[in-house]
């Protein structure tokens, strides 16, 4: 604190839409109530998977993906915070933005981006679209479509659980033994391969912004079937090419996809110093007045269910909030037990020889349950 001044320090993830929108709305908070927030920044990666334990000593903001919960509701390392009043709670947030960082009965962080896997076209494409994931799943690489898909590790790995809780498949894990049935299992193994050999093999390696940046800064690509969506590349001058969000394909005889959900929440450390300024900021972050105006104008991508709705026919913002409204709203959320981010890590090291060295669905099924059964403690049955 400096001469009555609360001074806070938060921590985001390194891309415009990450930290943008917080620079600009906490320098307004500043303005109207006093209280400074100072920014620092980690990488997509350290976002998805990096402990949050060592952040929260450091800073009193943390903005995380919410698979961290499980781990959160574990170890305290985060306050837990009001609920929404349950009257104005459902139109709080898009899809279960809010509902994914509730664990064990306490809210630990206020839904501020919303985001799942969605799909994406050049605007001035025209040609035809991936409509079903059939296609792929008997071996069809969609050679009349030039699509791109980003399949590093942690990428194929959300890709796989979106198909499978896209066949149907949506709990998950389906046992103690498999992480999931053999037949989606399979199916979904199958058309990541055909999803590999449709793009360049280099794909094995990008990540959703690569995918974004070659589809809004070159003609190489024109369309990509499922990555997560970033609402910056929908805006005119943002990017050479600005992007449109369609709805992801469905399997045949499913009447909607099942993508998994993404985004970002804001929680307050549980060793910061000022917990009601901070709490006082997060919850303010998510309002809806603030998600409309600072946050939204500011590269942001919100949260707030009212804020998709009454922007969706803004020509600014409507190539992703309502071109991708559909997919998020039937979004699905991944587990977020203490074991879960484990498992994905040492699932993204083997991913790229199932692709790379082209190993049969059957037998890369098999090592994944290997996994999972390790990771919930099991005894691994070859």
């Amino acid at each position: 604190m400096t001469g009555g001044r609360v001074e806070l320090r938060g921590m985001t993830w390194d891309h415009p839409r990450g930290y943008e929108p917080l620079v600009a709305a906490s320098r307004q908070y500043a303005d109207a109530f006093g209280v400074e927030i100072v920014w620092d920044r980690r990488s997509l990666q350290a976002f998805a998977d990096a402990p949050l334990t060592g952040l929260a000593r450091s800073h009193d903001l943390v903005v995380l993906d919410h698979p961290h919960v499980g781990r959160i509701a574990v170890d305290g390392c985060l306050l837990p915070l009001p609920f929404p009043d349950p009257q104005d709670s459902a139109g709080v947030s898009i899809g279960g933005s809010l509902e994914s960082y509730v664990r064990d009965g306490s809210l630990w962080a206020y839904p501020i981006d919303a985001a799942c896997q969605m799909a994406v076209r050049r605007a001035e494409y025209s040609g035809p679209v991936l409509t079903e994931w059939d296609r792929l799943a008997v071996g069809d690489p969609g050679s009349d479509i030039r699509m791109v898909t980003p399949l590093l590790p942690v990428d194929s790995c959300c890709l796989l659980m979106s198909l499978v809780a896209s066949s149907g498949e949506v709990t998950l894990p389906r046992s103690e033994k498999e992480f999931v049935s053999a037949r989606n299992g399979i199916r979904a193994l199958e058309i990541i391969k055909s999803l590999y050999r449709a793009g360049p093999s280099e794909a094995v390696g990008w990540n959703p912004v690569r995918v974004l940046e070659l589809l809004a800064c070159s003609d190489e690509f024109d369309y990509s079937p499922c990555l997560f969506g970033y609402i910056n590349y929908a805006r005119d001058g943002f990017r050479p090419n600005r992007l449109i969000y369609v709805d992801v394909p469905v399997f045949r005889g499913m009447d909607m996809s099942r993508t998994i959900l993404g985004g970002a929440g804001i929680g307050v450390s549980a060793a910061t110093a000022h917990p009601e300024a901070a709490t006082a900021f997060a919850r303010w972050l998510s309002s809806e007045p603030v998600q409309s105006g600072i946050y939204l104008e500011s590269e942001g991508q919100p949260a707030h269910r009212q804020t998709w709705l009454k922007a969706a026919s803004d020509p600014r913002y409507a190539g992703f909030l309502d071109g991708g409204r559909r997919t998020l709203e039937t979004a699905w959320t991944r587990p977020c037990d203490p074991w879960f981010l484990g498992f994905i890590d040492d699932l993204c090291d083997i991913f790229p020889s199932f692709l790379v060295r082209d190993r049969s669905e059957e037998g890369f099924l098999a090592a994944i349950n290997r996994i999972y059964r390790h990771h919930c403690g099991l005894r691994s049955q070859s």
